[in-house]
């Protein structure tokens, strides 16, 4: 085979095994090959960029780029530099056209193939030697665009979710999940792709069949079985939490009720530590419950060193988020396996027996239908709001700001990926019948000018009164700027969860939209449960009409943020210990289910006895 493709095969294969060095030694021999031709310093760049030499990554593409001005590995890289410098238009315009000529070349070398296939199928005696080393050549050639064409989506995805485009993130992930042969990345693509798909509008059942296919992933995976496990109905029951966000993370706020307010006379609790640790770890690893650290350890082993712990229940808190623990749960490490507070939809998981919700956000089997598992309901929220463990928390703004400036400051600190451009038709709508108010945007895409350019962008295009809209970057105190704001207002169909909650406790009211998926009803559990429930519309003109309506009176404003907090302290959202009794009816109720259910006769895996 062609000496060349020989080499940049070799130094994609060193790339996917993580060795930037051995990918140098191949780009040496490129570049004595043919000076003038960009493989070799192109090579050079994408090791010196997993090397973390960005000024040498970025010098090395720029040279391979003088040399062939539209060499796809080079833009690759250039691309990759812009991404690693934030400066999102320039990276998204490249990862497109690198991916679209990947897709064009991959086209033009399919058709080669096959037509010369089909030659050869009916001539079989005329096939030389030369006419396979072709095939194979080409059959190179195929897999060498298929690997730059799975980095520019892959790294692409992380660009758009930041500029605010999740679905276009999503379908970029889905197609990346099918170009990699490695079963575990692709499952890892696939479950984000599914993660972001929540970010706007789904039908629950096209989002239970597009969860669905995830199980593919581990269609070769025998799991483990407990048919010889001794079921007994009323014993003290062994819990499991798994998370990589025992940590400073969103999920930290909604964890320590599990840790602290148990019943240890009924349940015994370990946490399985599978992401790094931190401060914040620490202060959780304070309570008297066991620890085990998984970080680093391959689904597989993870999952028998939890089996060896003989659990009885195992819940997950991540679900399809980041670093998910889900190719874990895949093995069945435990007899019951629940998914809780950390995703906001089905896993599609086949070993997964149940999804934690509640009566607000399911409050009836019709909505069941999204789901792969068995629905466990709580009568209040499924998440208890439990702050101070990731950051000692401010004092409330007492005073309603609209009081000294006399207009009305909505806000929204809300991931902007979740604003959607229903969500923005909504905010210009209030601003348009609140004509002295102003709307202050706070969060990532702001703290980055080519995202600053992209959000004012797409406003204009939406005839926003641009001039009403102050845009801030985030920052670490970004609780006492709600002391800023008269009125939060919420996202949708991807509520607020931890945000929401943030904003109540610095005694701001949340405007929120009662929608039709389980995640889109997070924001009516959360302030049914505040005791706030006058804030939530039923539809989109409610919710216009009801931010309006709240700004028009500055002291109903000026009550939600003199008592908010006090209010917030009594209500269910942050009784723990109602909230953990809830949670162990549940817990019972699924070990009934796991007890009654019939044995099958099948391989003895695991032997669950006391």
């Amino acid at each position: 085979m062609n000496e060349r493709l020989n080499w940049l095969a070799l130094a994609d294969k060193f790339a996917n095994e993580g060795d930037p060095r051995a990918m140098r030694a191949c780009a040496r021999e490129l570049f004595e090959m043919n000076k003038n031709k960009a493989d070799g310093p192109a090579i050079m760049a994408e090791a010196a960029l997993y090397l973390g030499k960005l000024d040498e990554a970025e010098t090395l593409a720029r040279a391979a780029l003088e040399l062939e001005k539209n060499h796809l590995r080079g833009r690759l890289i250039l691309g990759a530099i812009y991404a690693e410098k934030f400066e999102l238009k320039e990276e998204l315009k490249i990862f497109q056209g690198v991916a679209n000529e990947a897709r064009r070349a991959i086209t033009t070398f399919d058709k080669f193939l096959k037509s010369n296939q089909r030659k050869f199928a009916f001539n079989r005696h005329e096939k030389t030697k030369e006419d396979v080393e072709l095939q194979k050549q080409t059959e190179t050639e195929i897999l060498l665009m298929q690997n730059i064409l799975f980095k520019a989506l892959s790294w692409m995805s992380n660009g758009l979710y930041l500029a605010g485009d999740p679905e276009t993130a999503a379908e970029a992930l889905c197609e990346a999940s099918e170009l990699t042969d490695n079963n575990e990345r692709a499952a890892e693509l696939y479950g984000k792709h599914l993660f972001l798909r929540n970010y706007r509008e789904l039908a629950p059942s096209f989002s239970k069949e597009l969860a669905s296919k995830y199980q593919d992933f581990f269609g070769e995976i025998t799991p483990y079985s407990y048919e010889k496990s001794k079921r007994t109905l009323n014993k003290k029951l062994r819990i499991g939490y798994i998370s990589p966000d025992f940590r400073q993370h969103a999920v930290a706020n909604f964890i320590l009720p599990f840790l602290r307010d148990f019943d240890s006379e009924k349940f015994s609790v370990t946490c399985y530590q599978t992401g790094k640790t931190d401060a914040v770890t620490d202060r959780l690893k304070r309570y008297h419950v066991n620890w085990k650290d998984l970080n680093g350890r391959a689904a597989r082993t993870a999952s028998r060193l939890i089996a060896e712990d003989h659990l009885d229940i195992l819940i997950d808190l991540s679900g399809h988020s980041q670093g998910s623990c889900l190719p874990i749960m895949a093995y069945k490490p435990a007899p019951v396996q629940i998914s809780a507070i950390g995703y906001t939809a089905t896993t599609g998981l086949k070993a997964m027996d149940f999804f934690l919700s509640d009566t607000f956000c399911l409050p009836g089997v019709e909505l069941n239908n999204g789901f792969t598992e068995k629905i466990l309901r709580l009568k209040h929220c499924h998440l208890c709001y439990a702050p101070g463990v990731v950051r000692e928390m401010p004092a409330a703004g007492i005073q309603a700001p609209v009081l000294k400036n006399d207009y009305v400051t909505y806000g929204s600190f809300n991931n902007f990926a979740k604003v959607s451009d229903e969500v923005l038709y909504l905010w210009r709508a209030i601003l348009e019948q609140m004509p002295d108010s102003i709307l202050v945007i706070k969060n990532k895409i702001c703290s980055i000018p080519a995202g600053r350019e992209i959000l004012i962008e797409r406003l204009k295009k939406m005839t926003f009164p641009i001039d009403r809209v102050e845009l801030r970057p985030y920052s670490p105190d970004y609780l006492e700027q709600y002391r800023e704001i008269d009125v939060a207002l919420d996202t949708f169909p991807y509520n607020g969860g931890l945000t929401t909650c943030e904003a109540l406790y610095m005694g701001v009211p949340v405007v929120t939209l009662r929608g039709k998926s389980h995640g889109a009803r997070y924001g009516a559990s959360i302030l049914t449960n505040a005791d706030v429930g006058e804030l939530i519309a039923q539809n989109p003109m409610e919710y216009v009409k009801k931010a309006v309506q709240l700004g028009k009176r500055k002291e109903l404003v000026a009550g939600y943020h003199a008592g908010l907090r006090e209010h917030l302290l009594t209500s269910a959202l942050m009784d723990s210990r109602q909230y953990m009794k809830e949670i162990e009816e549940c817990y019972r109720e699924a070990w009934r289910i796991y007890c009654e259910t019939p044995q099958r006769k099948k391989i003895r895996r695991f032997n669950n006895e006391e």
